[in-house]
C-alpha cells in the first residue's frame, strides 16, 4: 500500500470521528443537564458506588458519551435506564426501580417496622390497666427490727393537740 492511498483514508476517518464526537457533544444546556442527571444515577461498573459523571475510567466516559447520544436522540429517561440495565444489569442503576422483586426489597423494612409496632401494641394492650411497668421489684427491708428506733419514732411523732415537751426528747445513742 502506498502512503498516497493510506493518508486520505486516515484523514477521512479522523474527520468522521471528529464529526461523531461533535454531534454527541452538541447538546442544548437543558439536554446537557438531563444527561448529567442521568449520569449521576448510573454507577460505574468498575468503581464502587461512584456515578459515571465522577469516575475517570474509560468505561465511565464511554457510558456518559452513550447517555449524551441517547439524550440527543430524544430517548426518555426510562429508555436510557433500560438500555444500561440490559447491557450491564440492574447493578449499574444507583436508584434501582421499585417494581417486580425490587418492591420486596424496598418494602421489607417497612413491613418489619409495621409488624414490630403491631406486636408492641398487642403486648401493651394485654397488660392490665394501672399495673406498673415492668421494672425492678421493690427492695425488701433487710434491716433488722430495732426496738429503740421504734420507740424514738413513737415518741417523736406529735399527736394532734399535744405539744412536745422537753423531757420527751429521745436520748442520744452512744
Amino acid at each position: 500500500m502506498s502512503a498516497a492511498w493510506v493518508l486520505p483514508r486516515l484523514r477521512g476517518a479522523a474527520l468522521l470521528a471528529a464529526v461523531a464526537l461533535t454531534s454527541a457533544a452538541a447538546l442544548t444546556p437543558s439536554q446537557e443537564a438531563r444527561a448529567q442527571t442521568l449520569g449521576d444515577n448510573l454507577r460505574c461498573p468498575i468503581c464502587t458506588g461512584v456515578p459515571i459523571t465522577e469516575s475517570t475510567n474509560d468505561i465511565s466516559r464511554e457510558m456518559l458519551r452513550e447517555v449524551r447520544e441517547q439524550v440527543a436522540a430524544g430517548r426518555s429517561d426510562r429508555e436510557v435506564y433500560r438500555f444500561f440495565a440490559a447491557r450491564y444489569g440492574n447493578f449499574v442503576l444507583l436508584d434501582p426501580p421499585k417494581e417486580g422483586s425490587g418492591v420486596l426489597l424496598w418494602g421489607a423494612p417497612l413491613l418489619a417496622l409495621g409488624a414490630g409496632g403491631a406486636v408492641l401494641w398487642r403486648v401493651l394492650r394485654r397488660r392490665p390497666p394501672g399495673s406498673p411497668a415492668a421494672g425492678p421489684s421493690p427492695v425488701p427491708d433487710t434491716e433488722p427490727f430495732d426496738p429503740f428506733l421504734a420507740q424514738v419514732q413513737r415518741e417523736t411523732t406529735r399527736r394532734p393537740g399535744s405539744a412536745a415537751s422537753p423531757d420527751t426528747v429521745a436520748p442520744e445513742r452512744p
